[in-house]
């Protein structure tokens, strides 16, 4: 079974929602199997795309419109359809730079392979280029990485909010003058602190 997924931005101040339907249910899917987002940005939740993962069952194959309806960056998208190809569940592009990858296919997972394989030189690249600035950084004395965002009091903050089932990520972020995305990196979204939390709260750098 096929099931699509279609997002819009209001920040780019793009509404093709209609032109993506329009091309999921050219592909044969219908209606009630196409599941939608409207987000501002790029770390926002997607309800969306949340219920069509919890849709998605082995053996089915999730369409999009574009590669970049889906994903933030080349890696997160190489990693979220690995994670589709580890259940057994394909992902087909229809129109775009992407629209050759077909997971289900042959030439279609050569596709994907390639895009794979710019994925972990795009990764290797900026980690070369952060060795060298923190290289540089350490000749001219200075200690090298970025200041934290978050201290001990909003960790602690963040850990509270999160615990409430009925809190949202994104307004907890909001609220403490970070993304949703940074949020993560130091708070499961049961409150319980991750390994960056930990060190915050343990006073480690």
């Amino acid at each position: 079974m096929m099931i699509g997924y279609a997002r819009v931005s209001k920040n780019d101040g793009t509404q093709l929602l209609d032109l993506q339907l329009d091309a999921l249910k050219e592909a044969g899917i219908s209606a009630d199997r196409i599941y939608s987002d409207s987000a501002s940005g790029a770390h926002d939740d997607r309800p969306g795309l949340l219920a069509c993962m919890k849709a998605l069952r082995e053996g089915d194959v999730l369409v999009v419109w574009k590669l970049d309806r889906l994903g933030r960056n080349l890696r997160h998208l190489v990693n979220f359809v690995n994670d589709l190809i580890k259940k057994n569940i394909g992902f087909k592009v229809l129109a775009g730079q992407g629209a050759q990858i077909d997971v289900t296919t042959i030439n279609g997972k050569l596709m994907f392979g390639i895009f794979a394989v710019l994925a972990e030189f795009e990764r290797d690249l900026i980690a070369e280029r952060t060795r060298a600035g923190l290289e540089a950084a350490r000749a001219r004395g200075r200690k090298g990485g970025r200041k934290r965002k978050m201290d001990i009091a909003r960790v602690k903050m963040a850990m509270a909010a999160m615990c409430d089932r009925n809190a949202k990520a994104f307004e907890i972020a909001e609220k403490l003058g970070i993304t949703t995305a940074c949020l993560y990196s130091y708070v499961n979204g049961d409150g319980s602190p991750k390994e960056l939390g930990t060190k915050v709260l343990n006073g480690i750098r």
